[in-house]
């Protein structure tokens, strides 16, 4: 059973002789632990499905079940909590004069959980970051240890998905690589499912189980990471991404 399917989805923007349609029909289903990868140049349209997933983009049409539940453009507090994001800059996503504590208890104030103090240091040491940091504030943190902040405050509310957007791209090339395993490690450990937005295909194939390949807003491919790896794809787009990525995708073992 897929914990996530979507079916004929379209997202348009604009009205009249603006209107811009940016995703067009696009369906796909991820199953319970798998991380699904959107991969694509600029403007393909692969976070506009990620923002109408979540909930932030209002002006979609087609069939979104999460969790085994239909969801709309709106949704209810027990709908969103199911889904977290991360998004790309782990500097503008946190408030600025709000300590990291300050940033992790608001989620558990707004769904009206208790332990408050508690799950805010748990979710601390979940990321790799001493309980202590919740007195600091973000520009006392390197961009790693912002960006594990904000994935703490995804985890705090103990979702079931991640929906992450370009999660590694704003750090440096020698921290991406411990985000991505910091990623992996909390998907096996609280059995999450991921989609994971990214234009780098080396990111896509160390951390997608699939991957759907955007272009012009539509899907010209669905590959496995098997077939990423061996140079299996079929669209010429898909090839011609992996080329640009030859040289950083690891080959198999």
């Amino acid at each position: 059973m897929s914990i996530i399917s979507v079916n004929d989805l379209a997202v348009s923007f604009g009205s009249g002789n603006d209107l811009k349609q940016v995703v067009k029909s696009v369906a796909f289903e991820v199953a319970p632990g798998e991380t699904f990868g959107l991969v694509g140049e600029s403007g393909c349209g692969k976070s506009t499905v990620l923002g109408a997933l979540a909930g932030r983009i209002k002006g979609w049409s087609g069939a979104v079940s999460i969790d085994g539940d239909m969801v709309g453009p709106k949704r209810s507090r027990a709908q969103l909590a199911k889904q977290q994001m991360v998004f790309q800059d782990p500097f503008g996503s946190l408030h600025p004069r709000h300590t990291i504590g300050r940033t992790l208890l608001e989620p558990l104030e707004i769904h009206g959980l208790d332990r408050r103090q508690e799950r805010v240091e748990q979710v601390l040491r979940d990321v790799g970051l001493p309980p202590g940091f919740r007195h600091r504030f973000p520009h006392q943190l390197s961009g790693g240890q912002r960006q594990r902040v904000a994935i703490a405050r995804a985890l705090i509310l103990e979702p079931k998905i991640l929906l992450l957007d370009e999660p590694t791209s704003a750090l440096d090339v020698s921290i991406q690589a411990e985000i991505l395993n910091l990623l992996k490690d909390l998907r096996e450990r609280s059995k999450l499912t991921y989609i994971l937005v990214s234009h780098d295909m080396a990111v896509i194939a160390h951390l997608c189980n699939r991957v759907a390949v955007m272009q012009d807003g539509v899907f010209v491919e669905i590959a496995t990471r098997k077939q990423l790896l061996e140079g299996g794809v079929q669209h010429s787009y898909t090839k011609t991404l992996l080329d640009g990525s030859r040289g950083y995708i690891p080959h198999p073992r």
